[in-house]
This record gives C-alpha cells, sequence and structure tokens, in this order.
C-alpha cells in the first residue's frame, strides 16, 4: 500500500496538466455528488450533475446554494465567487449532456451492480479520451473498471463527506489504468485544493479498511452489551478525541453504506473480523439508515437527537 502526499515540487508540473480535465460530468445528486459538483465549479470548472430524479437535482441545487452561502459567511469564498459557481453547473437526466466532457465522475449508491449499468448507459455517450473515475468507497477499481470500454482510462477518486470541507481524496489505480489518467486525476485533485492519498485496489482502500470495521465494533459492543449509544459515543469522543461517536459517525455515513463496506470486507478477504454485525444488519432491514432516513442509532426527529436504543 503506497500513500502519497502530492508534494509541493510537483505542483507547478502537475497544474500543467490540469488543461487536461476541463468540463466534469457527475452521475449522482445526492449528497457525494452534489458535494463533488460544489467544489468541481467553485475551482472554475464547468459542470454536467446527472440523476434519474428532477427532484433530486432540485434538492442537490439548493443544498449547494446553502452550503456556498455557509462559506460566504465565513469570508471562504466571496458572493461573486459563489454564483460564479452555481452558473457553471448545469442538471441533466439525459446521459448525452457527458458528451464534451474530459472526466465524469460517478457517485452513484455503493451497489456495484448499480454502477455497472450505470457505466453500460454512460459508455457510448462519452468521446474516446474521457476518463472515468469512481467515488465507490470499497469496490474493486480493476473489476468496475475492465465493465466499460476504457479500463486505461478508469480510475478510483474517493472524496470524503462532506466534500467541500474535507481535505483528502483517495486514488485508487486499477490494474489497467494508465499513467496520463493517473496523473490527470492527481492534477484535478490538486485543482480542487485537496490532498492526495494513493491506495492500492485492495477491498475498501486505505481510510475505509480501517474506519467501517472500528464502526462495525462499536454496533457489536451495543449489541453485546457492552455499553448504550451514548455511551459508546461519549467514551469514543472523550477517551480516543474523536469528533464524532462511531455510532454518530455512521449515522452520519449511511447505514446502508456502512453496512456494503462490511459486505464487501468480509466477501473480499474471508476474514471473520469482517463480519457485519447483525445489529447493523437489522437497522438496514428497518430502514433505520441513519440521518438521510431521520432514524438510526439516534431518532432525528427530535432536538437534540434521542438514541434509539
Amino acid at each position: 500500500m503506497n500513500i502519497a502526499v502530492l508534494p509541493a515540487s510537483l505542483e507547478a508540473e502537475a497544474l500543467s496538466q490540469s488543461h487536461v480535465i476541463q468540463r466534469i460530468g457527475v452521475i449522482g445528486a445526492g449528497q457525494m455528488g452534489n458535494g463533488i459538483s460544489h467544489v468541481c465549479a467553485l475551482a472554475g470548472l464547468p459542470v454536467v450533475l446527472l440523476d434519474v430524479k428532477a427532484d433530486a437535482l432540485a434538492k442537490a441545487m439548493a443544498s449547494m446554494e446553502r452550503n456556498l452561502d455557509r462559506q460566504v459567511s465565513k469570508d471562504l469564498i466571496s458572493s461573486q465567487d459563489k454564483d460564479a459557481a452555481l452558473a457553471r453547473i448545469t442538471t441533466s437526466s439525459d446521459y448525452a449532456s457527458f458528451g464534451d466532457c474530459d472526466m465524469v465522475i460517478e457517485a452513484a449508491t455503493e451497489k456495484e451492480e448499480v454502477k455497472r449499468a450505470i457505466y453500460k448507459v454512460l459508455t457510448p455517450h462519452l468521446k474516446p479520451s474521457c476518463m472515468i473515475a469512481s467515488n465507490t468507497s470499497s469496490i474493486s477499481i480493476t473489476r468496475l473498471g475492465a465493465s466499460t470500454d476504457r479500463a486505461e482510462k478508469f480510475i478510483g477518486m474517493h472524496f470524503m463527506n462532506p466534500v467541500p470541507v474535507m481535505k483528502l481524496v483517495e486514488v485508487i489505480r486499477g490494474i489497467a489504468t494508465d499513467e496520463p489518467t493517473f496523473q490527470a486525476t492527481q492534477a484535478l485533485a490538486l485543482r480542487l485544493h485537496k490532498t492526495t492519498a494513493v491506495s492500492e485496489d485492495f477491498p475498501a482502500f486505505i481510510v475505509n479498511r480501517i474506519l467501517v470495521p472500528m464502526i462495525n465494533e462499536a454496533v457489536y459492543a451495543l449489541y453485546e452489551g457492552v455499553g448504550t449509544v451514548s455511551g459508546i459515543d461519549t467514551a469514543l469522543k472523550l477517551g480516543a478525541n474523536h469528533p464524532m461517536g462511531p455510532l454518530e459517525l455512521a449515522d452520519f455515513i449511511g447505514l446502508d453504506t456502512c453496512l456494503s463496506i462490511m459486505q464487501v470486507l468480509y466477501e473480499g478477504l474471508s476474514d471473520s473480523k469482517y463480519r457485519p454485525c447483525p445489529l447493523l444488519v437489522k437497522y438496514v432491514e428497518a430502514g433505520w439508515l441513519g440521518r438521510k432516513a431521520q432514524r438510526g442509532f439516534y431518532d432525528y426527529t427530535q432536538t437534540p437527537p434521542r438514541p434509539t436504543r
């Protein structure tokens, strides 16, 4: 595993390559997709944001405007920066809108079959030079790339949530990913004011290989009665100096996403230590997916949120 932070000495070289990507496409108008669109547009790149649901696109634009307003209020950007960024974003439900894009970033749900179906529809609309990046947090880049017509131009670009705030992007090369695609992706991350960590193509990469099993272990601690929801979260916040407790963080990420990542780890590495906790499975089956569903390990219909166990 190779962790690489792009050094300042390479900045000029990276920026000289940034012209390769002049127009971005983003698939998925959820939390990750609108965050990626936000930072790309703010960096001066025209963005086409696609989702099959018109209401999702409307919500994404409203969310981006709120988040940009927050940055203006903190003097991080000007109101002119905000207006210019929003003007660079075009929404669409038609994959043909990606015809002029230099890179399309897929930020769909963390289900391999869903991503493969998207690529099947997407690739006929792309110009031959267009690269595809997946924001997958756990799935094999090699396997996803092999399902497209351009494995050499396919790469993993895993943004952290919330995208406008978090500085890290994991960059993952599949076995077929070529050097120009890798360099263009590094240059794009630099243009977005992100730091990159380069991961080998192993299940869940770096961050989630370490983070999500910790969350799963916290769910086991709850399941086995070691502590309560509030007790476990307080212990990790004050005992390990974490800004959020693991169960609160799980709700923020989405319990369905946490479960998907654990399943990828369990199936990909065949190690019982990655077995998803039955309680995590039960919550997902109940539709208690965390903040986005207003209920997970906490009930978000109340202020402050109250533990559900």
